[in-house]
């Protein structure tokens, strides 16, 4: 988004902000999610989730909703505890997912005056850079604000791998326009970021999109884009895409006192920005790619693993391998060679084992190459290049490797 747009702003915000900034976001009052208890066992659990399993829309719900849904399982004798099968079960209650600290002495005790939250989205820095930012680099509507950074949360039930975690990566971008823009760029950010998953090897059939049936106050519209995971069993959401009208900056100028609105220079019309936001994390991506890139294979009657990432996903793009490690000749060949590749890619280079183990090895990374100094390589200066997908090898003289690498993995 940064770096090969002309109309969206890098940000690295503070992790610690303010206290002031998530009332005036709205989290300290309402950012939370509906718990429910065994009263045996003493299970936590979403009660949105469990309403899941029954087929029923709860999620951002009101907690009398979910109550008066909950109830209803209750009498037909469905609902019962997951871990234990308890139906001894509480009613459903806000849970803060909020992280409070402190700042100042560590020997304060933690009071509403010195009380600081672990930021729980890194939009929040956004919109309280975001005068710094129409100050410093006067950027014209519509632009954006992008930036990845820790969020933390508190979490019920930390879950499903790294899919529900108390902290986590996420990525965000805050699209500030005239709110006669926002049905366009909001249809056009929903193609651009389904796009950029099919890009990277996300099959067609495997993608889909989830539209919000209840949305927030200030909400327009809002769909998630969900991935049918196989080790999750279905559809589970990695991205959300959300037009939020103008209430997010309306309310940081109403409890700083700054004003935030935007004077249109050709009309002189002056407004409040509507923003159209598009947030993931990033654990949930490395996930989805892990999910659908991981493949078993028969192979010469053995099972064969490896992660068929796109090329420029795989965090090792090429092994290094001397034939046989005692003879020092193949090795500090092998290392002229890696010193030589890992100036542009990130390498590995492997000693240990047998050369079909190490194959193995970088076919379970994902790695797209693999290449190989022999005795033939002490002779005519070429080394055999093995592709991970076909395991097809060939003959690449070493002066051609960074071409050839150049040309293989599009980057």
């Amino acid at each position: 988004m940064v770096q090969l747009r002309d109309d969206i702003y890098g940000l690295d915000s503070a992790i610690f902000m303010h206290p002031t900034t998530w009332v005036a976001s709205g989290h300290v009052e309402g950012f939370d999610d509906p718990q429910i208890d065994c009263k045996e066992c003493k299970q936590r659990m979403r009660a949105d989730h469990v309403l899941e399993e029954f087929e029923i829309e709860a999620d951002k719900a009101p907690i009398d909703f979910i109550n008066k849904e909950l109830d209803k399982l209750k009498k037909e004798e469905k609902l019962k505890c997951a871990n234990c099968g308890s139906k001894n079960l509480t009613e459903a209650k806000q849970f803060s997912l909020m992280i409070k600290s402190n700042l100042g002495s560590p020997t304060d005790k933690l009071s509403e005056e010195n009380v600081v939250y672990l930021r729980p989205e890194t939009c929040g820095g956004i919109y309280l850079e975001y005068k710094n930012m129409m100050d410093s680099v006067h950027p014209k509507l519509p632009f954006g604000i992008a930036q990845i950074g820790k969020a933390f949360r508190n979490e019920i039930i930390a879950r499903q791998f790294v899919f529900r975690t108390r902290e986590f990566e996420q990525m965000e971008m805050q699209y500030f326009l005239h709110p006669d823009e926002m049905e366009e760029k909001y249809d056009m950010w929903r193609e651009i970021r389904l796009n950029w998953y099919l890009e990277y090897g996300i099959p067609k059939d495997k993608i889909r999109w989830h539209e919000h049936e209840v949305l927030s106050h200030y909400a327009s519209q809002a769909y998630d884009i969900e991935f049918d995971f196989k080790c999750l069993d279905g559809y589970k959401e990695v991205e959300g895409i959300h037009a939020r009208g103008n209430w997010d900056l309306s309310q940081h100028s109403k409890h700083s006192g700054v004003d935030l609105t935007y004077t249109d220079d050709k009309t002189n019309e002056k407004f409040t920005p509507h923003i159209m936001e598009t947030s993931t994390g990033l654990n949930r991506i490395f996930l989805m790619f892990i999910d659908n890139a991981y493949t078993e294979e028969e192979v010469e009657g053995e099972t064969r693993t490896v992660l068929k990432l796109d090329k420029r996903l795989s965090p090792i793009k090429i092994a290094i391998f001397p034939l046989l490690k005692n003879k020092s000749e193949l090795v500090g060949k092998a290392k002229e060679v890696l010193e030589m590749l890992r100036k542009k890619w990130m390498c590995e280079f492997d000693l240990s084992g047998s050369i079909g183990k190490r194959y193995r090895r970088q076919d379970e990374i994902g790695t797209p190459y693999c290449v190989t100094v022999d005795f033939d390589s002490l002779e005519d200066d070429s080394v055999t290049v093995r592709e991970r997908d076909t395991m097809n090898q060939e003959r690449v003289k070493i002066e051609d490797l960074q071409k050839y690498f150049q040309e293989n993995l599009n980057i």
